[in-house]
């Protein structure tokens, strides 16, 4: 068995067959079907994982090609691996179903020109749902494999069910943690080992009262949410409640922040850019919409910045990326956004226009302003572009004496517009 170097890539070679991408389970050799034995007796390199190949011993007479382990990191070394056999018969094993989190979509992404021919074997998701007599379609599936995770706050909702792929033998454990930690101890928990081989088992428990140690480290775990009955309830749809966030009066609040995001309108993969963000809600919120989103938030307050990423972990979109700085500088080299929330610091020389420079068509920017100031400069922008201006109002019912009243919050003005391809920074549309 021998380890390729990614030094030794060709970087733009490729092999003059399809690669066969061959999904293994966890009973190895037994358990593949009659093609994916003839795949790999055929194969004069086998590429995988030590774990996957050790899973086509003891028979070498079976599939005598080399066998070579993948370099970490794997993405980079791709080409070069695959370049380096150029001219051989190449199988790639894959655990299970390779586009289920699998190598298939890496080498489709990294050689899209690459002919592949794909046999795939049950994935552990299919092989749990089997066992438990769980219908895939209504499961949540959550991958910690080289991810966080705290991906899975966000999932968590009364009587939903999860199926979390394991990053090894200690993730039921810290499941079951942070499940207590979110409100959701009563949850049970399942996780079940080596699905499909020989040496497959299930324990379970509650996350409240977790009681096993770490055991093997191909598990899946399989957890039914129930809520504590005092956990603050975090819904699937933005306004979340203001007691969710850490912060220091700096936060967009329930009501504005969900008439916000209906004017950010987010769909799946955009990209949002959060400057000013305070405690960071807007850029949370767009990022629980759908995770496929992105989302960079711009705030120049250190303090804060840390108390964003913060928020950002415990409600379960830790992929929001914080950039600590003054916006227009700090916005500089960041992507393209979909979207931009400007919810302070609007007066900046220079921030509106480097904003609305940054968009592109068909891009969306709203701004939120209390100020008379920064009303003035969304008035003289909405008078250039158009777009929608609104004035939000909220009041609370509050004790007067013996009576309930109204106390009114500030009124925020909202500027929402989408630009057009006859946009142009400060001009007329």
């Amino acid at each position: 068995m021998s380890v390729v170097s990614p030094s030794s890539a060709v970087p733009h070679a490729s092999p003059a067959e399809p690669v066969t991408i061959v999904g293994v389970g966890a009973d190895g050799w037994p358990g593949l079907t009659g093609p994916a034995r003839e795949a790999l007796r055929a194969a004069e390199v086998i590429i995988g994982s030590r774990r996957q190949l050790d899973l086509l011993l003891p028979p070498p007479q079976e599939c005598a090609g080399e066998r070579v382990v993948w370099p970490s990191p794997l993405r980079p070394a791709v080409p070069g691996l695959l370049a380096a056999h150029a001219g051989r018969r190449i199988a790639v094993l894959a655990s299970g179903d390779p586009y289920h989190y699998g190598i298939g979509r890496t080498l489709t992404e990294v050689l899209p020109q690459l002919p592949l021919r794909v046999l795939p074997h049950p994935s552990s998701v299919s092989l749990a749902c089997a066992r438990l007599g769980w219908a895939l379609e209504e499961c949540e599936v959550v991958s910690v494999v080289g991810r966080p995770l705290a991906r899975i706050a966000a999932a968590a909702h009364e009587g939903r069910r999860l199926l979390v792929l394991s990053a090894g033998a200690r993730t039921p454990g810290e499941v079951a943690a942070l499940l207590r930690e979110r409100g959701f101890g009563p949850s049970r928990m399942r996780v079940l080992e080596q699905l499909g081989g020989a040496q497959q088992r299930t324990y379970e428990g509650t996350a409240e009262d977790w009681p096993h140690p770490p055991g093997d480290p191909l598990n899946i775990v399989a957890v039914e949410c129930a809520a504590a009955p005092d956990g603050l309830r975090l819904g699937a749809v933005p306004g979340l409640p203001d007691a969710a966030y850490e912060h220091d009066g700096q936060l967009t609040k329930r009501h504005v922040r969900a008439a916000t995001l209906a004017a950010l309108a987010p769909a799946p993969g955009e990209l949002l850019w959060d400057v000013g963000g305070g405690a960071g809600s807007i850029a949370v919120e767009w990022l629980r919409t759908h995770p496929a989103c992105g989302a960079f938030t711009v705030e120049r307050n250190p303090e804060r910045a840390s108390r964003i990423s913060r928020n950002a972990e415990r409600l379960g979109v830790p992929s929001l990326r914080v950039v600590t700085g003054t916006a227009p500088g700090a916005l500089a080299g960041l992507p393209t956004p979909d979207a931009v929330f400007v919810g302070g610091g609007l007066t900046a020389p220079g921030l509106l226009d480097a904003c609305w420079a940054a968009l592109p068509v068909g891009g969306r920017l709203v701004a939120n302003t209390v100020t008379l100031e920064s009303e003035a400069l969304l008035v003289e922008w909405y008078r250039r572009c158009g777009g929608e201006l609104v004035r939000l109002s909220v009041a609370h019912g509050v004790p007067v004496g013996g009576f309930t009243g109204w106390r009114q919050a500030m009124p925020v003005t909202q500027w929402a517009v989408c630009k057009g391809t006859d946009s142009a920074v400060g001009g007329d549309t």
